[in-house]
């Protein structure tokens, strides 16, 4: 009780009066000791409160102005080719990934400020990936549908994002966040030398096992290249049917959720594994189904029932992954996504940068010059071109047998044209004035807006490519000849003959009559729309690489395109000049002239 009352005392001050101001040696206090020793920032504090702010926003500007690019022209063959429609997504799951990454980060390394300067090899890597940057843009501008410069561009930005990560947070961010960086590739175009064999190879296993699968359950069908012939007609199986579209859908899902699970290596290789297998399994049961269709409805049923079963297998496929997912999860070691990694990490509290912003700054500026400096070059090298003649097309409806045709899908990926009609009847025509000749005619109709794809493109369906392909032979190409739509302006149209032969009968006689018209061309007549296209005159394009490198360097990129193609066939004579004179009158009906806008 007495050491109670005795510490009670000792503790008890006067009122007013401090137990600092009672202290004797107010120079050994620690307040006072801590208030007189100069403090040194640390290089962690210098390098948050000088570099942060201004490197980090940046950083942030550099990066989206160069993933902006990137999806910019990859978007391209996401919207015309129905295989790539998921690269849409891709961006926003690869940002998601991203962003659970984020979430349990590891500790950044903290570097000396006597390091400031990176890694020399590193430095020579981030100055290579954005030199190449102006050669790459300046052959995507003239040929943007070629893949092989979609890989190159995504190899850049994925080693420049890369590099900017590891400068960032060291050697543990680069490990950390190369997967949801590196997502980006899964929606860039196959190769088509990779992609063509793959997608052939797969037509023709589908449609043979197809087959097979549909005589074992009574209905006879029959293997022809990639059709199988049922008693109601031929049904093809093209690239939806044969998987392809699935498949890499599926590899899409399968890496998604396994990143998501955070599964280990092999897990998430089993998931893939998986995920294709039940893509092409399902694509199996979905050929099977429209040749049943086929067989016991009417071939007009199969198109119908086509898309439904497409959007049904992306669906089976993305819930069997799912739950393929979750239960390779279950037992799974690894740290899932979103979980903060052990309390013993600290994480920073501001990103410490390792460059200056002065790194980020000039990288920022290079890519300004590139997009400008790309578009200086084509427009110096249109300075010259004046606008085309604009037109459009009035169907013949009232003509005898008038239909519509339908352009299939498959022509539609390979054109990539924003416009496109088709339509056929019959004319009259005569020999002589006695024996009058009914002549079937066909007329196609294409029109590319500028910038979305070469300038070479519109020469994919010249007469002299599509009509071989159907089994004719071309037997005279009668040079180039104008046609008046008006009473002041003419349109050149290019005439080809082709004849085709059958066994016991006289040979077919096509007359093709092709025009390409620029919406900008060098100067010219305006007699002749401004149609002075390499595409009328010279050979058709065989999509070489000197070809490619020669559009470039003639700074010629696509400022829009219309395209009209007439067949006239006969099983009667019918000469070069009775097809001219048909197509005279005939342009004159057709054609008219409209305002560029």
């Amino acid at each position: 009780m007495s050491r109670q009352v005795t510490d009670r005392k000792t503790t008890s001050l006067p009122k007013g009066h401090s137990r600092f101001a009672l202290r004797t040696n107010l120079v050994s206090c620690p307040p006072v000791q801590n208030v007189a020793t100069p403090h040194k920032f640390t290089e962690a504090a210098l390098l948050s409160r000088e570099r942060f702010p201004v490197a980090f926003a940046l950083s942030v500007l550099f990066l989206g102005a160069l993933w902006f690019g990137l999806c910019r022209e990859l978007s391209g063959e996401w919207s015309v080719n129905e295989q790539y429609n998921f690269g849409w997504f891709v961006p926003f799951f690869a940002l998601y990934l991203f962003w659970l990454r984020w979430q349990d980060r590891p500790p950044a390394e903290i570097p000396n400020l006597k390091s400031q300067v990176p890694n020399s090899a590193a430095l020579a890597m981030a100055i290579a990936a954005l030199l190449l940057l102006l050669p790459l843009r300046l052959f995507e501008i003239a040929n943007p549908e070629w893949r092989l410069l979609a890989w190159v561009h995504a190899l850049a930005v994925v080693t420049l994002t890369l590099l900017l990560l590891w400068w960032a947070g060291g050697k543990a961010w680069l490990r950390h966040f190369a997967f949801p960086v590196a997502f980006i590739y899964i929606a860039v175009p196959w190769p088509t030398a990779l992609e063509t064999p793959v997608i052939q190879g797969l037509m023709r296993v589908v449609a043979r096992v197809a087959a097979e699968t549909a005589m074992l359950l009574g209905t006879p069908a029959q293997v022809e290249g990639n059709l199988i012939r049922v008693s109601n007609g031929l049904v093809g199986v093209n690239e939806a049917c044969s998987g392809i579209r699935s498949l890499q859908t599926s590899l899409m899902i399968g890496l998604l959720f396994g990143e998501v699970k955070r599964l280990s290596l092999l897990r998430r290789l089993a998931l893939v594994v998986c995920a294709a297998v039940i893509a092409l399994l399902a694509n199996f049961l979905r050929a099977v189904f429209l040749v049943m269709v086929a067989a016991t409805e009417n071939l007009s049923e199969v198109s119908r029932w086509h898309d439904i079963a497409g959007y049904s297998i992306i669906a089976f496929v993305f819930v069997a992954t799912l739950a393929l997912a979750y239960l390779l999860g279950k037992h799974n070691r690894t740290v899932a996504a979103g979980v903060s990694p052990a309390k013993t990490q600290v994480q920073p509290t501001r990103l410490p940068l390792q460059f200056s912003a002065r790194y980020v700054l000039a990288a920022l500026c290079w890519l300004l010059f590139v997009e400008i400096g790309t578009a200086s070059w084509y427009r110096l090298h249109e300075r010259n071109l004046i606008s085309g003649i604009r037109w459009n097309v009035q169907w013949p409806e009232q003509a005898p047998n008038f239909r519509k045709l339908k352009i299939d899908n498959e022509i539609r990926a390979v054109l990539r044209f924003d416009e496109g009609d088709a339509a056929a009847w019959t004319i009259n025509s005569s020999v002589n004035a006695t024996e009058p000749n009914t002549v079937p005619c066909s007329l196609y109709v294409f029109r590319w807006n500028p910038g979305k794809n070469s300038a070479l493109l519109a020469n994919l369906h010249r007469p002299d490519v599509c009509l071989p392909a159907s089994g004719w032979k071309q037997v005279a190409d009668l040079g180039v000849r104008s046609y008046p739509i008006s009473d002041s302006v003419e349109l050149p149209f290019r005439h080809f003959e082709f004849q085709r032969g059958f066994e016991g009968s006289l040979p077919q006689t096509a007359h093709a009559f092709y025009c390409l018209s620029e919406d900008r061309a060098s100067g010219g007549s305006a007699s002749l729309g401004n149609t002075d296209s390499p595409g009328m005159f010279g050979n058709r394009s065989e999509w070489t690489r000197s070809e490619r490198l020669r559009a470039v360097l003639e700074g010629r990129r696509h400022l829009g395109q219309q395209v009209i193609e007439a067949i006239f066939m006969s099983n009667e004579p019918f000469s070069s000049a009775e097809a001219e004179t048909q197509l005279r009158d005939f342009v004159r009906d057709v054609v008219r002239l409209r305002k560029a806008n």
